[in-house]
C-alpha cells in the first residue's frame, strides 16, 4: 500500500467541504474525495484546534453563527468508540500484567531449589489448567513446541524412570553383597555375567549417582619399607611391568600394617601372581621378622606345586633383603627382583592391592577391635578376592576364574 501525500490546499478544501453543509458526514465526504474517513476526521480536528473552536460546534463563514451540526454526533460516537477501545486495550494489558505477576509469584516458590528447563516444563504442566500454555511459555521464556515435545515424551521418560528404579534395586543388592565396595565397572560386569543383562557401564554409573550408590574410596599411606644397608644388590627385573603371559611366572610381594586394638598392629605379607593378580600366598603375624615374608612365599610354593624358575619382585625392606629370605628363594628356585630404594612406583601393583584390601575391609573404621576380628575379616576378604571379586586387570573376572579360563583356552 502506497502512502498518499496531500497538499495543505487539498486538506483545507476538504475541511471546508465537510463544514459547508451540516448534513455532510465523514463517510460521505471522504468517499467523494477518495481519502480515508479517519484521515478526514483528523484534518477537521486539527482545523478546529487551530481556530480555538469547540470540537462539537461549527462556525460557518456565512453568518458567523455557531451552528450545532448533526455530524458532530458521529464525531462523538467515534470519539467514544475510540476511548472504549483504548480502555479495553488498557484492561487487556492490565489483565496480562496481573497474570504475569501471578505466574512469576508461583514460579518463584516452584524454582527456589533451582531453575532448569525441565523445571519450567513441569511448572507449565502443573499450572496449565489455571493459565494458558501460550501465556505460561511467554512468561517463562520457553518455546511452546519444546513444551509439547517434552509432554509427548513423558510416557517414555516414566518408563525409563521405572526401569532405572528396578536397575537400582539390583545394583544395591550387588553393592551390598560386595560389602559396599564395588563401583560401576565391577557392578556392570556382575550384571552382565550373573544377571545376563546387556548393559552399558555409563548407564550403571548414572543410576548409581542418581540413587546414591557408590563404591568405597579411601587412601591411606603407611611406610613399611625399612631397607637393610648391608644387603646384597638385587637387580630390577620387572621395570614396572606387572604383567605376565601365564600363571606361576612372575610374582610380587609386600608387607602392610593392619591396625588393631589400642595402638597395636598385625602385619600381612602377600605374594601376588602377576598374570591373574591371584594371592598365591599370604601370612599374618604380630611381628615383622623375616618369617613373615618367608611363610607367605612358602604358602605360594605349596599352592602352585613349586615356584622353580619364577621371578619374585619386592621392595628393599629388611625382610626381603635378608640372607634368610635369599636362602629360601635359592632353595625354592625363585629368582629375586627389587625396585629402586624409596620408589613406591616400582612395586605399585602390590601397594594398590593392599590399599584395596584395607579400604574394603576397614571401611570408615580406623582399626579393628582386636586381632581375632582382624584375622577373620582379612582372611574372608582374601578368599573372596581370589574366587569371586572381579578384577579390572582381568577384564572384570576374578583371579581364579581368569586362570581357569586361560587353562581351558590352552587345552582347546
Amino acid at each position: 500500500m502506497v502512502m498518499k501525500v496531500y497538499s495543505p490546499e487539498f486538506k483545507a478544501d476538504a475541511v471546508a467541504l465537510y463544514l459547508s453543509d451540516p448534513g455532510h458526514t465523514f463517510e460521505s465526504v471522504a468517499k467523494d474525495l477518495g481519502v480515508n474517513r479517519e484521515t478526514l476526521r483528523t484534518w477537521v480536528r486539527a482545523h478546529r484546534a487551530r481556530g480555538g473552536q469547540d470540537p462539537t460546534a461549527d462556525t460557518s463563514a456565512k453568518d458567523g453563527r455557531t451552528v450545532a451540526k448533526a455530524a458532530t454526533r458521529e464525531e462523538l460516537e467515534a470519539e467514544l468508540a475510540s476511548v472504549r477501545a483504548e480502555l479495553k486495550q488498557a484492561r487487556k494489558e492490565m489483565h496480562k500484567l496481573s497474570q504475569e505477576r501471578d505466574i512469576l509469584r508461583k514460579a518463584t516458590k516452584f524454582f527456589r531449589d533451582g531453575d532448569e528447563l525441565v523445571s519450567r516444563f513441569l511448572f507449565i504442566d502443573d499450572h496449565r489448567d489455571v493459565f494458558s500454555v501460550k501465556r505460561l511459555c511467554e512468561v517463562l521464556c520457553v518455546a511452546r513446541s519444546g513444551f509439547y515435545k517434552w509432554l509427548i515424551s513423558r510416557p517414555a521418560r516414566e518408563q525409563r524412570a521405572r526401569a532405572d528404579a528396578e536397575l537400582a534395586e539390583r545394583i544395591r543388592g550387588i553393592h551390598a553383597e560386595s560389602g559396599g565396595t564395588y563401583g560401576a565397572p565391577r557392578i556392570t560386569a556382575e550384571l552382565r555375567d550373573a544377571h545376563g543383562m546387556e548393559i552399558n557401564e555409563k548407564r550403571v554409573a548414572r543410576v548409581m549417582r542418581a540413587f546414591g550408590v557408590a563404591g568405597y574410596r579411601k587412601r591411606r599411606r603407611t611406610v613399611t619399607t625399612v631397607p637393610d644397608p648391608d644387603a646384597a644388590v638385587v637387580p630390577d627385573l620387572f621395570r614396572r611391568d606387572f604383567t605376565a603371559p601365564a600363571p606361576n611366572m612372575k610374582y610380587m610381594g609386600d608387607i602392610t600394617y593392619l591396625p588393631v586394638g589400642d595402638g597395636e598392629f598385625l602385619y600381612l605379607a602377600t605374594v601376588l601372581d602377576c598374570f591373574s593378580r591371584r594371592v598365591a600366598g599370604w601370612s599374618i603375624t604380630d611381628h615383622m621378622r623375616t618369617e613373615l615374608v618367608a611363610d607367605a612365599l612358602t604358602a605360594a610354593d605349596a599352592l602352585r606345586g613349586g615356584l622353580a624358575g619364577a621371578v619374585f619382585h619386592s621392595d628393599h625392606g629388611a625382610q626381603y633383603s635378608s640372607a634368610e629370605f635369599a636362602s629360601l628363594c635359592e632353595e625354592l628356585g625363585v629368582v629375586r627382583s627389587m625396585g629402586a630404594v624409596g620408589t613406591s612406583a616400582d612395586n605399585a601393583a602390590c601397594e594398590s592391592f593392599h590399599a584395596s584390601l584395607k579400604r574394603e575391609t576397614l571401611g570408615d573404621r580406623r582399626r579393628w577391635d582386636d586381632a581375632e576380628q582382624c584375622r577373620q575379616e582379612v582372611f574372608a576378604w582374601l578368599v573372596r578376592y581370589n574366587s569371586r571379586r572381579r578384577h579390572s586387570a582381568n577384564a572384570q573376572i576374578s583371579p581364579v576364574n581368569y586362570e581357569t579360563s586361560h587353562s581351558m583356552t590352552l587345552a582347546v
